[in-house]
Formats: structure tokens, sequence, C-alpha cells
């Protein structure tokens, strides 16, 4: 069985849509979960009737609302879709086929872009990869959350979605399982990630890339990296550090310039 978690908060003009296209999958054994992470816009009215678990619980952030659907959850495998996002037909079929074929424990998918109602070609950054991807996944996020199909043991290896983080949550975790399992990519879009809004979550945050460098040296001194791993997470890093020092410098914050700076240089000094 599949436990597919959507989660909302606020966005009760997305939610009945996003919630249909997983229950109009073609794969059968699914439970469907809403957390609702303490909406104000009664967003619960929009899937009344429907054949789903809805949870309502205090606004904790993304990370929380993922992890209480995890906790609460009794699929072998977990699967998210984030609310402005939707799924085709066809993708839990797709990839559960796919994984058990190839012998995965984790796959996503290709996807559509709409950004503003309008169709976006994704960028060569964006670029997408099966099996050892850690060093692919260092520079930015390059796995949807709402593409992903998960083994539930890999929560229990590698922990869940790190809920201090308000942002990039999603990165940290595929750190965390691109580092000790491959990932398979499957060539299909096989989900509508729809952006562009004002409420964007990624749109109310300077510097993404600060979170990313406390991801960075979460798993540098967790020790679970290999020697190649180490040493290409450390590089990474150090671009980070300098881009986000580069930026407070340019905006007057010297001591934070400094701290980063001086961040990049202790890790590369201890390896």
């Amino acid at each position: 069985m599949i436990s597919i978690i959507v989660t909302t908060y606020n966005r009760r003009r997305f939610l009945k849509e996003a919630t249909i296209s997983v229950l109009k999958q073609d794969y059968q054994n699914k439970e469907v979960i809403v957390i609702d992470d303490g909406s104000t816009d009664e967003s619960f009215r929009e899937i009344e009737g429907l054949p789903v678990k809805y949870v309502r619980k205090e606004n904790g952030g993304i990370s929380s609302a993922r992890n209480k659907g995890i906790e609460i959850s009794q699929g072998e495998y977990i699967a998210f879709l984030d609310v402005d996002d939707l799924w085709m037909k066809s993708k839990l079929s797709t990839q559960m086929k796919l994984m058990e074929e190839k012998g995965y424990s984790i796959s996503y998918t290709d996807e559509i872009w709409i950004r503003n109602g309008k169709r976006m070609n994704q960028k060569l950054k964006h670029k997408k990869y099966s099996g050892d991807i850690f060093e692919r996944c260092l520079p930015l996020c390059i796995i949807s959350p709402s593409s992903v199909v998960i083994k539930r043991e890999l929560f229990d290896k590698v922990g869940l979605f790190d809920e201090s983080l308000p942002v990039c949550e999603d990165y940290d975790l595929w750190l965390r399982i691109s580092a000790r399992y491959p990932v398979l990519f499957i060539e299909r879009p096989l989900i509508i990630k729809r952006g562009g809004h004002d409420d964007q979550l990624s749109k109310s945050y300077e510097a993404m890339d600060k979170f990313r460098i406390r991801s960075l040296v979460n798993i540098l001194k967790s020790g679970i990296l290999n020697e190649t791993q180490e040493i290409k997470a450390v590089e990474d890093m150090k671009t980070k550090c300098r881009i986000v020092a580069n930026g407070a410098k340019k905006r007057g914050r010297a001591d934070e310039a400094e701290y980063y700076l001086k961040l990049g240089e202790d890790f590369i000094i201890n390896t």
C-alpha cells in the first residue's frame, strides 16, 4: 500500500483539484491523507465527502505537516503531494512497476512546469539523474517532493524532514537519502508543478543557500559520507558560503559575510 500525504496551508483554491488528481490514480492500493497545517481559510470544505483522511494540526511548517502524515500513515510506501501540484493518472502505477523491476527503494519523475498559467522550460541546472546522485543533489534541489515515492523503511534509516528548516527541507532529506541509496529517475513528466503565486514559500526567504549550507554542515558532521562524497560536499559548501558572503557584503552586513567565509574555510581545513 502507498500512503499519499497531501499537505496544505491556506491553499483552499488548490486543494480539491490536487486531491482529486490523487484519487483518480489508476493504482488502487492506497490511502490518502490530507494534512492541514492550521489553515484559516476553511480549506476542509473543499474535500468534504471525499474518501480521504483529513487531519488538522497547529501550524508548524511544511516539514512538520509531512512528518505528521508519515507518523499516522500505514503504507509500506510513502508519496507526497504539495497542494499546488497535480499528478498524472498513471504516476503511482508507473513508479511502483519500475521500482519493483529495477530494485529501487526511491524514485522520482520528470515534471511539467507551469508559472502564472504558462508552461515553462526547465533549465540545464535542473537536469535529473538516476543512480548514485548525491553529487548531483549538492548544487540545488533537483527532486520535487510531489514526484517521489519512497519505501517507508528509508525514513527509519535516514530520519524524517528537518523541522528546524523553514525551506530547503527537501534538499536536506534528499542529501541524506542519496548519500546512502541509489535513486531511480523516471523520464516521464508525471506531475504538474504550478508556481509563480505570491504566497509561494520559496519567495518568503532571502538567500536560500543559507539553509542549504546548514544541511551541508549537518551531513558533513554526521560521519555518513565516504571520502569522495565529503570532498564534493565541502567544495559545494565553499561555493555557497562565498555566494552568501558576497551577498551579505553588498547589503552592508560585514559580520555575516565574515561568518560564512570562515565557515567554509574551517571545513576545508578539517578535510
